[in-house]
């Protein structure tokens, strides 16, 4: 039960994955959900995304956002993440997670082969889903900051007995 909801893995942080290790086990591009995945809900981007998004650059990843939010709160996250002399990120909004479309969209933004493409997100109930849907690996990530959302909060409360199944087989990471 709840196996769909399954990561392929599960880290502290988004900034704890070995983003090196996956570009050579061949991955090519990260699909990333925004709000407590890289930064607190609503917030812009701060020194440690830009930080993040420069490194994922210099490794030779194309990045792609993929969010439940509308164009405003999106366009502008990746305004702010812009890196001087490289492309902004694509990104894909009103993606409709869980269902698998955004994803699709997001991999043919970067123009990469699906088998290229890994998803990261704070959400069991839309990212993971949703990726798993797509049929992407993924990679959950604790979320950044307390939810201070109803509709998420509730999402937690559902998400904690499938979490806790998940970890009895598989241990949460921190490089």
């Amino acid at each position: 039960m709840g196996r769909f909801l399954y990561p392929n893995e599960y880290y502290t942080s988004t900034y704890a994955i070995d983003f090196e290790h996956l570009y050579n086990l061949g991955y090519r591009g990260l699909l990333f959900d925004i709000d407590n995945t890289l930064v607190p809900h609503d917030a812009m981007s701060d020194e440690r995304s830009r930080a993040l998004l420069r490194r994922l650059r210099e490794i030779g990843f194309s990045v792609c956002f993929v969010s439940n939010n509308r164009e405003p709160r999106v366009a502008d996250f990746v305004k702010e993440l812009h890196v001087e002399g490289l492309p902004d990120p694509q990104y894909v909004f009103k993606a409709a997670k869980p269902k698998a479309d955004g994803y699709l969209e997001g991999i043919r933004k970067m123009n990469l082969k699906h088998k290229q493409v890994i998803f990261i997100g704070d959400q069991l109930l839309t990212d993971i889903w949703g990726a798993n849907n797509a049929r992407l690996p993924s990679i959950l990530v604790q979320p950044v900051a307390k939810e201070t959302k109803l509709q998420i909060k509730l999402k937690r409360i559902l998400e904690k007995p499938v979490l806790w199944r998940y970890r009895k087989k598989h241990p949460l990471k921190d490089r």
